[in-house]
């Protein structure tokens, strides 16, 4: 097995990142983020099956406005996520096709899970957006609620992360 090439370094990877906020903001007069992407494609899948619904729903029509909602723009970014994300580690040499054994959770720590995603999909809804695209597109445009929520994100992981050092090893 070839030897795998190392990761990048992570200052040049964010100087990176914030070059392609900065071209998404010039090019598309839009900034990065990921559950709106998620949104829209719900919507696309409500109008298929009921249009009716999606009309008369100010949730669905939102994201009605501004034509298809399966070419929105998070939807398309996304795209260019795992294309991007694939292409990139064939460059890096780490794509292979291996099989794992599958740890089977109990149904508690399922459930747990299951429902935690949940629940984050929920907040990010009423949220209207998610971490990545607050901090990375809040925070560029310098927009103070981005900036109090990345110190409250950082300060709770430093607080609870001792919590949770066990289930590391």
């Amino acid at each position: 097995m070839p030897a795998l090439r190392p990761y990048a370094d992570p200052h040049a990877t964010g100087v990176c990142l914030g070059l392609v906020l900065l071209a998404c903001f010039a090019l598309t007069g839009q900034g990065l983020g990921a559950s709106g992407a998620f949104a829209s494609v719900a919507s696309g899948v409500v109008v298929a099956v009921s249009p009716e619904t999606a009309v008369h729903s100010a949730y669905f029509h939102s994201y009605l406005q501004h034509g298809s909602p399966w070419t929105a723009w998070l939807v398309v970014e996304i795209l260019g996520v795992m294309v991007g994300a694939a292409v990139s580690a064939a460059l890096a040499g780490r794509i292979r096709l291996t099989f794992v054994r599958a740890v089977r959770p109990s149904g508690a720590l399922l459930s747990a899970g299951i429902g935690g995603g949940m629940l984050m999909g929920v907040g990010a809804a009423l949220a209207r957006g998610c971490t990545s695209g607050l901090a990375l597109s809040g925070g560029t445009m310098l927009s103070v609620g981005a900036w109090i929520f990345m110190v409250a994100l950082f300060l709770a992981g430093f607080l609870v992360a001792p919590m949770f050092r066990r289930l590391w090893s």
